[in-house]
């Protein structure tokens, strides 16, 4: 796949059934319990409109024909501080390995600094050992425990970075 087309854009209406099928499809890759993830949120088949509050984005990996991964901001659920949430990033197997998890990442907390929050939190599964390796190298550090309310009780890695 060439990567000379492949933009990072905000989500739009129309990206919803692609973006669903991309976040989905990770989760008996690599074998990630669908209870207590992403995979059953509500908001999960309707990201874009699950995006559009305050101090919120969404980006997609795209192309001009389909949607291959993305990644977003959002305030940390139930926590009273100003800490965000990296939301949601999944990408398709076309186009891992190809630097677009750390672009998207980078654009990511970017946003984030824009809107003025202090501390980016996260959580991955354990099986997702290259991108854990990603967050760490951006700075990331583990805890402990989680924070807030995601409801990604199967989730049992947590991570925060000061911005």
């Amino acid at each position: 796949m060439s990567q000379d087309n492949i933009i990072i854009r905000e989500i739009r209406p129309e990206d919803n059934s692609q973006i669903e099928a991309i976040i989905k499809g990770c989760f008996p890759e690599f074998k990630i319990p669908l209870k207590g993830t992403a995979y059953e949120d509500a908001e999960t088949p309707f990201m874009y409109e699950s995006y559009q509050g305050d101090k919120e984005i969404y980006y997609v990996v795209a192309n001009d024909k389909e949607v291959l991964g993305g990644g977003g901001i959002k305030p940390l659920k139930d926590y009273d501080g100003n800490v965000c949430e990296l939301q949601k990033m999944y990408f398709s197997p076309k186009v891992r390995g190809k630097g677009f998890g750390k672009k998207m990442f980078t654009k990511c907390l970017e946003a984030a600094k824009d809107f003025g929050f202090e501390t980016c939190y996260l959580e991955s599964a354990s099986q997702l050992k290259a991108a854990i390796h990603i967050y760490e190298q951006f700075g990331f550090e583990h805890r402990n425990e989680p924070l807030g309310n995601t409801g990604h009780y199967s989730c049992g890695v947590w991570m925060t970075k000061a911005l």
